[in-house]
This record gives C-alpha cells, structure tokens and sequence, in this order.
C-alpha cells in the first residue's frame, strides 16, 4: 500500500513523547468529484478549517464502505470508487494515537442534497463546498495560519488534518501531472 505521508508531533514544532501502546484509528477519506471535475470539501467555519470528506471506521467495517458513508452524510452523495490513492499515517503523541486512513478517488453517481452531519460538525458550522482542486488546495493551505479551537478541541487535531489533507491533494494533483 503506497503511504502517501506520515505526519508526527515533529512536523509541527511539538517535542514528541513515547507513545505506549497507542490507540489505532482507522479511518476513511478522500477526493469525491462531481460532474463538472469539482471536489467536495467540509468548511467548518467556527474553525476557518477547510478538509476533504471522510472520518472514522465503525467497528469492522471495510474502508470502500466506510468512505461511501462517510460521503452520504458529509456530502450527501452516492459515489462509486474510481482510485485508492493509498494511506496516511499520523501518530499524534499527545494523545497516545496512531491513526491510518484510507484515501479514495471517487465520482458522485447521485446528489441526495440531504447532508446527515453530526451535532459536533453542526455546532462547528460545516457547510458544503464544492470547488476546483487547485482551490481546494489553496483553501486548505491558506486555512493552517487561521485555524481556531472549538468547543471540542484544541488545533493540535486540525493541524493534523489540514496538513493530511494538503498532503492528499498535492499526491492527487501530482499523479495527474
């Protein structure tokens, strides 16, 4: 499996400490193209953070199904995988977590517009967006410097996401030359 990056403590100025027996998380994200070649991104505006769609694996579930669910309520599409880009891998020592995601290149087959969002991404102001890639890029970059806390984290986890997913998308625009 191609690892398209490895985030740490380190690549954001944070002294590491020892992880012991991390927690794993498994995970599920990535690119969802519209018809017109536009992706989708989450804008949680009480954060000014910009992020691709996808969050965490229920149970034993398989990471394809994962992200087709995490799309559904995130973006409100179905979507059919074209590409699996690869994984992530950020081990965040401050919280004794390793987490893997499972990055996917996806088209939209059917536009719900009925978004099923959680009262965490409620609350943080997630809204929809969908964009160029290269302005999904510049959206992403440009939020990293701005990015505030919410009522339910700090930005150490968001600047972890931010950069993941800046990783992803300069991978994705790489690959296509």
């Amino acid at each position: 499996m191609n690892v398209i990056c490895k985030l740490t403590d380190k690549d954001f100025g944070i002294n590491e400490i020892e992880m012991n027996e991390p927690k794993i998380r498994l995970a599920s994200r990535g690119i969802v193209l519209d018809k017109d070649g536009k992706i989708a991104l989450q804008n949680k505006t009480k954060k000014n953070e910009f992020k691709l769609i996808g969050g965490g694996m229920e149970n034993s579930e398989d990471p394809k199904e994962a992200f087709k669910r995490e799309v559904l309520e995130e973006a409100g599409c179905e979507i059919e995988i074209i590409e699996e880009l690869g994984i992530t891998e950020e081990y965040k020592s401050l919280q004794n977590l390793k987490q893997i995601s499972h990055i996917f290149v996806s088209k939209v087959i059917n536009d719900t517009h009925r978004l099923g969002l959680t009262e965490k991404e409620e609350n943080e102001g997630a809204k929809l967006l969908w964009v160029d890639t290269k302005e999904a890029l510049e959206l992403i970059i440009d939020c990293y410097d701005k990015l505030l806390p919410s009522a339910y984290d700090g930005v150490y986890d968001t600047r972890f996401v931010v950069t993941r997913d800046r990783k992803i998308l300069e991978h994705y625009l790489e690959k296509r030359g």
